[in-house]
């Protein structure tokens, strides 16, 4: 059975956007931001782990490396009843990697394999890793950790041989190497070239494992393209962009079909969850702010963007601002089905 997941974005993926997600596709699963342990451990855990029912499934992405502390968060969320615990292994930024977290522990497996076996103990939810195909400038972490270049296919091999054996039967990687010093994440998201092959020797290597893949992937044809050669896709930066291709996803999954729901509906299902915010404003514009590209490349674009963006008009809530722009959005492009794309085929 295939899976489609929307990948844990920084300041994109919090409970608005992926409220925002299950009105567009009903089966993928959602991911948090990436959240460090530390943070669950000691700062405002309901600010941070709260969602809706409405947006399960639902997985919870921790940063760390202390496997103590990790075991410690994942407890911790055990009361908010994720339907999956991640471990970032992937994330190229230098605050996280020079922190010991994110896609610098890819070169110590075993490290990893410690921490993921402490995070089991604590959950009977599955937990998966995701991470890059391998990582270069290893020379930002402590002078106590050895110097290592990882970013050969063996390593990568290596790396999920020793998580599996831990226990992992879930990986999503990200098919670029990440480099941890001298590139934004931005530019490590677009700069080190995608390696698909490699993921895909992954699959074929490790056959039992659950092989999902991220990385550039932008359309419907890429992703049954993919789907040929692992068992899920997990979606990025394209999910912001284009939401609207959303709709077309849970026809991968078993039993699945597009989910035939318009621009129009999809507003409306937003005027129903702003309403909770009633005259806040800044609740309103943070529910709203991620839904931007919901008409993009379609005529209207431009209006829904500028009805969107502040300042609001005197006297104007969220719930105003989506009236009113049902009322002066294209007809025709509010009332387009995904369903009609595939008519014309």
């Amino acid at each position: 059975m295939a899976r489609i997941s929307i990948a844990p974005m920084v300041d994109i993926t919090d409970r608005h956007f992926r409220y925002f997600c299950r009105l567009l596709t009903k089966k993928s699963m959602l991911y948090t931001e990436m959240i460090t342990s530390s943070a669950i451990i000691h700062g405002d855990r309901n600010k941070l782990l709260d969602f809706d029912s409405f947006e399960k499934p639902i997985a919870l992405q921790i940063a760390g490396c202390d496997k103590k502390e990790i075991q410690e968060a994942v407890k911790i969320a055990e009361d908010w009843d994720y339907d999956e615990i991640n471990l970032n292994v992937g994330c190229p930024s230098d605050r996280v990697s020079g922190n010991q977290m994110g896609a610098a522990l890819m070169a110590y497996p075993e490290l990893v394999a410690e921490i993921v076996q402490a995070m089991k103990r604590e959950t009977n939810k599955p937990v998966t890793v995701k991470h890059r195909i391998g990582i270069d400038g290893t020379n930002v972490l402590p002078d106590t950790l050895p110097k290592v270049i990882f970013d050969k296919y063996e390593d990568l091999e290596y790396f999920v041989k020793v998580l599996s054996q831990a226990g992992v039967k879930h990986f999503i990687i990200h098919a670029r190497i990440a480099i941890l010093e001298g590139l934004s994440p931005k530019e490590n998201r677009e700069i080190p070239p995608l390696k698909y092959k490699e993921v895909y020797k992954i699959k074929e290597n490790f056959p039992h494992l659950f092989i999902e893949i991220n990385g550039g992937i932008r359309n419907i044809e890429s992703i049954k393209e993919h789907l040929k050669h692992v068992d899920g896709v997990m979606l990025g930066r394209v999910a912001y962009e284009n939401p609207f291709i959303l709709t077309e996803v849970d026809q991968f999954f078993e039993g699945g079909k597009v989910n035939n729901i318009s621009r129009r509906e999809i507003i409306e299902g937003l005027m129903d969850y702003v309403e909770r915010f009633g005259k806040d404003k800044r609740m309103g514009y943070n529910a709203l702010k991620n839904t931007l590209g919901l008409f993009y490349n379609k005529r209207g674009s431009k209006i829904w963007r500028q009805v969107l963006n502040p300042t609001w008009d005197e006297g104007l809530f969220a719930k105003d601002i989506l009236e009113k722009a049902l009322q002066i959005l294209p007809q025709d492009i509010l009332d387009e089905r995904p369903i009609e794309k595939y008519k014309k085929i």
